[in-house]
């Protein structure tokens, strides 16, 4: 059996690997190796290990979804904690994974101040997004970890998902902002800062929102 050292491994932007049969003593163990310092994301289903490592237009898409994000969240007034891509993993579920952004809202008193989560205790976060969504191994531990509300953005399209009965599935809008077309309205923006840059992007949106608010009267 050959046995390789984790730093000869060499994932560049854009790619992946994927390891199998790996165990929960394993992953924790190339979790403690590969640092919190990093450009890396992991996702680990039923011994399944995914390392995936962004591309540059995968983390602006990213960071600008959850610029947009915050700023619903204020001008609506709601409280919020975000955890950026902190690692989530529960082992009796055999499940961990890294969301490249997410948000603590209906539970964010709980998250005040934490600096360790535990998911046999804690709850999941309330909303995660995700950029170029095609692992199987981080739905699977999605679902596992029972996060509620995932957006992924693809191809310049926002999909909205709901976790029900233990499956994803597509939501025309967001139990989070109930009143606004999300799916429509997330990808135009994004847009707009990949062409005139993102902070008039986010500037734009914030007027935007306001004026919604005010027109509606909520």
């Amino acid at each position: 059996m050959v046995t390789l050292q984790l730093r000869q491994i060499r994932v560049s932007p854009g790619e992946r690997i994927i390891l199998e049969d790996v165990s929960w003593q394993v992953f924790e163990a190339i979790l403690d190796e590969l640092g919190e310092h990093r450009g890396s994301r992991v996702a680990y289903s039923q011994g399944t290990l995914e390392i995936m490592a962004p591309l540059p237009e995968h983390e602006r898409g990213k960071v600008i979804i959850g610029d947009l994000v915050k700023v619903l969240l204020d001008e609506l007034a709601l409280n919020w904690e975000g955890l950026g891509s902190t690692t989530f993993k529960r082992k009796d579920l055999s499940a961990g994974l890294e969301p490249d952004d997410c948000f603590y809202i209906q539970n964010y008193k709980l998250m005040i101040g934490k600096d360790r989560i535990d998911l046999t205790v804690d709850p999941p976060p309330d909303l995660a997004i995700e950029i170029d969504l095609t692992s199987r191994t981080k739905i699977s531990a999605y679902q596992a970890l029972r996060v509620p509300e995932i957006w992924r953005y693809e191809n310049r399209n926002l999909e909205i998902n709901l976790l029900q009965d233990e499956q994803y599935i597509k939501s025309q809008t967001s139990p989070t902002f109930p009143t606004f077309a999300l799916a429509e309205l997330i990808p135009k923006f994004v847009e707009m800062g990949r062409t005139t840059g993102t902070s008039t992007a986010i500037r734009a949106f914030r007027k935007w929102v306001r004026e919604q608010i005010e027109n509606s009267g909520l």
